[in-house]
């Protein structure tokens, strides 16, 4: 029967829980029962440090008698015992069927009730003891039987530890022994995977437990859903289990402690299980920023490799423990030149240690000297591999950020960044803002995003174009902080037209023009040239909501119009085509950007490619600026229309397109407002401006 109390003015509170379960009849034992259990519950570990059942089948158990009707029952194993004293008020003996307050020295009022274990005791006893049978020697009048239900809890602790005593009883007991007594979930990241944990619960009394309903009660309950139960509504023989498992995906940071409560036949009426998880935001997908440096050069056999990359060959690569890269970044952001080939064709880079997969990274003409920024997850030992299709050609390769992986250690990194995107917004022409950049000068550039949003500005995703240089050369972008370093953004030939996506990390400017610091990045260029600047993107400081992160996919093809990838045949002039990649299993569906390598394959004509959401207005700023019968790339961010399109237009001439996938840009559930629609964020620029820096 259930004899739950409130213990000298504590109440115990079960709301919620199912009460009023009667307790299942069962066949008395073959002999008298000794036996003591203790259920720890939500109590703390003190005296008693985990849950469990001791009778003379696993332990020496030992019960003495003693004037005034005490007893002590002791059950040890090996060097571990529990010791169990009590006692009825002064002056009077147990009574059975009545329930006695305790404490730790029995007086008129109160029974005692005392628990040792090695080391540890109790000063401060409140408890209480209910008789359930008891019965006396004719000759001394000393206790030859005793069973009894306890709740006790110790000094300030809140929770209860309760149990049964038996010493040659009739009485039989019952006892569900949780297997963690306690559920730590560890640390989970917001909006990250689903952590669960299983609780066993064994039946280890006499009696076949009667279990409710199963719930979660707490200040964190909230965060916790129960996803198995084989034990709510079931009676659990003697020696049989069943199990919970719990699981959380945190949504709010912080530590999250709540119960796992099972009703059942016992004298408590339940059984408690405390749980508990630390909450915390993640870093995995999130952008760190990095002082462009140089990785690789097969003209100087820096990185490795020594002259020129030969037709199908593949060379692998290491970045990880360099240019700033650490053990524990996902992907790599890099920017890849091609210098002299001797035939057209194209570079595959991809994560080392696996089938190199059907795509491209920079696709170039005999001759050429050009670049691509490209985005590559980190394969075996925090390697890449630079395949190369045709001929043969020096290959160049600079690293300017990383993406965090699951394991990059956020003690040593800090918080990264989470990308924002922006309509393209054009930040600087010469052709129109004092003519030709001087070679071997530098434009300082900055943007405003308003006083609230410019200090959390740490990178900006921009489109570089040089226009008509008077010599083949290269731009170099960094933070403006300190020399030019030794890496290229954009290399070109004399005379052409030549964009490169780029991930710029940006410095603080105080002096730049508003009353307040924004984020600034310079631009070098080695020959007289024009040059052209849009930002279609920000990489913060992580604080701001509505922040997305990237997700690393395998290279793949999602437009070949060669071949019906996407759509067929080439497109015309003035050509508009929107491409769904919702059936690709490559694009999970929360993701609303792509980062993609575009390229257009043999230009009838001289034109213009943009890639963008479909849902959205067509931008002026242009991705790809291919000459007639080139074939070139680019990397392209899109942000992708529900439920995943994205628009392609080309201005004259017919070409044919191709576009690999290499990533996505989700926004993360733990900042996530749900306010924004899709391909928008907090951020606009609402100013910008320049200034030669000689």
């Amino acid at each position: 029967m259930r004899m739950f109390r409130a213990l000298l003015g504590v109440t115990v509170a079960l709301t919620g829980t199912a009460v009023g379960l009667s307790t299942t009849a069962s066949a008395a034992p073959a002999g008298p029962i000794t036996a003591i259990t203790a259920d720890r519950g939500d109590h703390g570990h003190t005296p008693v440090p985990a849950s469990d059942v001791w009778t003379p089948d696993n332990a020496v158990v030992t019960v003495t008698p003693s004037a005034g009707d005490a007893l002590r029952l002791k059950a040890t194993r090996g060097d571990q015992f529990i010791q169990i004293d009590v006692a009825p008020p002064t002056g009077s003996q147990w009574t059975a069927g009545q329930m006695y307050l305790a404490a730790r020295f029995p007086d008129a009022e109160n029974a005692k009730l005392e628990i040792t274990t090695p080391g540890s005791g109790c000063n401060t006893v409140t408890a209480a003891v209910t008789v359930l049978e008891i019965a006396r020697d004719p000759g001394n009048g000393q206790l030859t039987t005793f069973a009894a239900f306890y709740e006790f809890q110790c000094g300030t602790d809140r929770g209860v530890l309760s149990g049964d005593l038996r010493w040659n009883s009739t009485e039989g007991y019952l006892a569900a022994v949780p297997d963690p007594g306690r559920l730590d979930l560890g640390h989970v990241e917001v909006g990250g995977a689903v952590a669960s944990r299983t609780v066993t619960f064994t039946s280890r009394g006499t009696l076949p437990e009667v279990f409710g309903t199963a719930g979660v009660l707490g200040p964190g309950a909230a965060q916790y859903a129960l996803t198995a139960d084989t034990c709510s509504g079931r009676t659990v023989a003697p020696g049989e289990s069943c199990a919970i498992t719990v699981a959380t995906r945190a949504t709010l940071t912080g530590s999250h402690t709540a119960t796992l409560q099972l009703p059942d036949n016992s004298g408590r009426g339940v059984r408690l299980v405390p749980m508990s998880y630390g909450a915390a935001y993640g870093v995995t997908g999130m952008y760190y920023p990095l002082p462009p440096q140089r990785l690789m050069d097969t003209r100087s056999g820096l990185g490795g490799h020594q002259g020129k990359i030969g037709a199908r060959q593949t060379v692998d690569l290491l970045v990880q423990g360099r240019g700033g890269v650490p053990a524990g970044a996902g992907s790599v952001v890099l920017n890849v030149t091609v210098a002299n080939p001797t035939a057209a064709g194209f570079l595959n880079v991809h994560p080392s240690g696996g089938a190199r997969p059907n795509a491209s990274s920079v696709n170039f003409p005999a001759g050429w000297l050009g670049s691509n920024n490209v985005t590559v997850k980190l394969g075996a030992e925090g390697r890449i591999a630079i395949y190369n299709h045709s001929g043969s050609t020096d290959v160049v390769v600079d690293v300017v950020g990383f993406y965090a992986g699951d394991h990059l250690d956020l003690a040593t990194v800090g918080i990264g960044g989470n990308y924002a995107p922006l309509p393209p917004t054009r930040l600087f022409d010469s052709r129109k803002t004092g003519g030709l950049v001087p070679a071997g000068s530098a434009v300082r550039l900055w943007a405003d995003f308003g006083p609230e949003l410019s200090g959390h500005v740490r990178g900006l995703v921009l489109n570089v174009t040089v226009v008509k240089p008077e010599r083949a050369g290269f731009l170099t972008v960094w933070s403006g902080d300190g020399a030019v370093p030794t890496a290229s953004t954009v290399n070109h030939g004399a005379g052409t037209v030549v964009p490169n996506l780029t991930i710029a990390r940006t410095a603080r400017c105080a002096d730049c023009g508003p009353g307040h610091a924004v984020p600034s990045f310079a631009v070098y260029t080695k020959q007289n040239a024009h040059l052209v600047v849009d930002v279609v993107g920000v990489m913060d400081d992580g604080q701001v909501p509505d922040g997305m992160r990237f997700r690393p996919t395998w290279p793949t093809r999602v437009v070949d119009s060669r071949s019906g990838i996407g759509f067929s045949g080439a497109l015309g002039p003035n050509g508009l085509l929107s491409v769904s990649v919702y059936d690709r299993e490559e694009v999970p569906r929360d993701a609303e950007a792509l980062v993609t390598n575009v390229t257009a394959v043999s230009p009838t004509t001289d034109t213009v490619i943009t890639i963008w959401q479909a849902d959205l207005a067509k931008p002026t700023a242009s991705n790809l600026n291919p000459a007639a019968g080139q074939t070139v790339s680019n990397a392209a961010v899109p942000g992708l229309a529900a439920p995943s399109w994205f628009s392609v237009h080309n201005h004259a001439g017919s070409t044919h397109l191709v576009a690999d996938v290499v990533g996505t840009f989700h926004r993360h559930p733990g900042t996530s407002t749900g306010e924004l629609p899709r391909g928008t964020s907090r951020y606009a620029v609402v100013g910008s401006g320049s200034r030669l820096l000689r």
